[in-house]
């Protein structure tokens, strides 16, 4: 279970929902279900990681084809209340009533009658205004508590908050790891204006694929080795810490092998100090301007 002290992102109030507070890591699927490791040890690594404190769990409609939410409504059979369930839709099928058959398909493979978090997977050519009706009449129907959208920058945002209702919008989920740092430039000052938590995707640049430089950086490892832990854990402290005395960033690793699951559940408990924090900056310093929105 979550301890008391365990770093915590609040989402604000909407007009229907209560403000929630909910750990600074959580869990990503993305790769789940697609037999790239055994479908037990999948199930397996999601409940560990519930037991663990890592209440969040990320899915999508796209991972594996629904394959991936198959995995995670396994993996919530007897425990659904133990999590804060996420899926998005696909832009595609966003739309006023195709974003509802899509939700419910969702509903179906993960064996649940709601989610808690419901995001637009990415930006598409559906006028928002139709995907804003589709999740209002979902949360009335009781198949979703809250919505956001994923992959958006400052401009789709601004058009967003432009709609009615677009100020209830939860979460924005981007890619956000120690060496893809271009949302700190705008977007996450524009999010943090208006209350706007970020769930950063890929918050190990995919165990260091997308950065093959990452996990072997001197300064990365000098720094990890100091303070006992693995340089993954230094990367999700990293990308969790509070920014001006306030964390607004939820973590989502996707992890399979107990002792990743372990050391990310771990990372919760990881304070970096300025001075480590300053140094990291200058390793892997962010953009001095706005730059195009990094996708994955």
């Amino acid at each position: 279970m979550t301890h008391p002290s365990t770093p915590r992102v609040t989402l604000p109030a909407t007009a229907h929902e209560s403000a929630i507070e909910l750990p600074v890591i959580g869990q990503g699927t993305w790769y789940m279900g697609e037999g790239l490791a055994p479908h037990r040890d999948e199930v397996r690594a999601l409940q560990q990681g519930l037991e663990l404190g890592m209440t969040v769990i990320d899915t999508a409609e796209m991972y594996a084809d629904g394959g991936a939410e198959e995995v995670v409504g396994e993996a919530l059979a007897g425990r659904r209340t133990q999590a804060f369930l996420v899926s998005k839709v696909y832009p595609w099928n966003a739309g006023r009533q195709s974003a509802i058959e899509a939700c419910e398909r969702s509903l179906s493979r993960l064996g649940t009658d709601h989610l808690d978090l419901y995001l637009l997977h990415w930006p598409g050519s559906i006028p928002l205004e139709e995907t804003l009706e589709a999740f209002e009449r979902l949360r009335e129907q009781g198949k979703i508590r809250r919505f956001g959208v994923s992959n958006f920058d400052v401009d789709e945002l601004d058009a967003l908050h432009a709609l009615p209702g677009g100020g209830d919008c939860a979460v924005n989920q981007v890619l956000y790891h120690l060496g893809s740092r271009g949302i700190e430039t705008a977007l996450r000052p524009w999010a943090r204006r208006h209350d706007l938590p970020l769930m950063a995707y890929c918050p190990l640049a995919q165990a260091g694929q997308l950065r093959h430089d990452l996990f072997g950086h001197p300064v990365v490892r000098e720094l990890a080795d100091g303070l006992g832990i693995t340089p993954a854990q230094l990367l999700l402290a990293w990308v969790t810490r509070p920014v001006e005395g306030r964390r607004d960033v939820i973590a989502i690793p996707k992890a399979v092998q107990p002792a990743h699951v372990e050391d990310n559940a771990a990372a919760l408990a990881i304070r970096l100090d300025d001075e480590i924090v300053a140094r990291l900056d200058d390793a892997f310093p962010a953009p001095r301007g706005k730059v195009p929105l990094d996708i994955v």
